[in-house]
């Protein structure tokens, strides 16, 4: 059974996402147009699942099935869609991940979604120290129901995510 567990920051953890993202430069060579560190471990200070989120963005979607077995080979899982439309979704580790790998199409309005998050949190201190209290009451509260877990997070992420894109595409109107 997958267990919930939400820690303090990890300093290390950029540089598991980095030593991760050159293994997948590898695997996909010139598919791969930019990859991201996305999610909670990407936003220092914040509150964790201890779970790296990596989100390449490549040149065309419907390639990335023909490098499913190169990434088995480096500990991947295959999930396809896993439920968002057009995301490629691999994960690492089984019940006790380690790595998830959020693949998107080059121009793809998930990409933005993702960065004005992480970037929002990123400048929002106070906003970063919420969402982690709520994360480690939840793990708490349901350290053996990840479902429970994500159904409680819900609001306040969809909450960040409405203000995360206003402030980014007011951000990047100004530049």
């Amino acid at each position: 059974m997958r267990r919930v567990k939400v820690t303090a920051y990890n300093e290390k953890w950029p540089l598991m996402f980095a030593k991760e993202a050159n293994k997948l430069r590898e695997v996909f060579g010139p598919e791969i147009v930019q990859i991201h560190h996305i999610g909670s471990k990407s936003v220092v200070g914040l509150k964790a699942k201890p779970i790296i989120d990596i989100m390449p963005v490549v040149k065309n979607i419907n390639r990335v099935a023909a490098f499913n077995a190169a990434m088995k080979d480096i500990g991947y899982e295959a999930k396809g869609e896993n439920g968002i439309p057009g995301r490629r979704y691999f994960q690492k580790g089984g019940d006790n991940r380690t790595h998830h790998v959020h693949i998107y199409e080059f121009g793809d309005s998930e990409i933005e979604r993702h960065i004005a998050f992480r970037d929002y949190m990123r400048t929002h201190p106070n906003v970063t120290e919420k969402y982690g209290s709520l994360k480690e009451e939840l793990a708490k509260r349901f350290p053996h129901n990840i479902t429970d877990y994500i159904k409680g997070k819900e609001q306040l992420v969809l909450e960040i995510e409405r203000k995360a894109m206003a402030w980014y595409q007011a951000l990047n109107a100004s530049q």
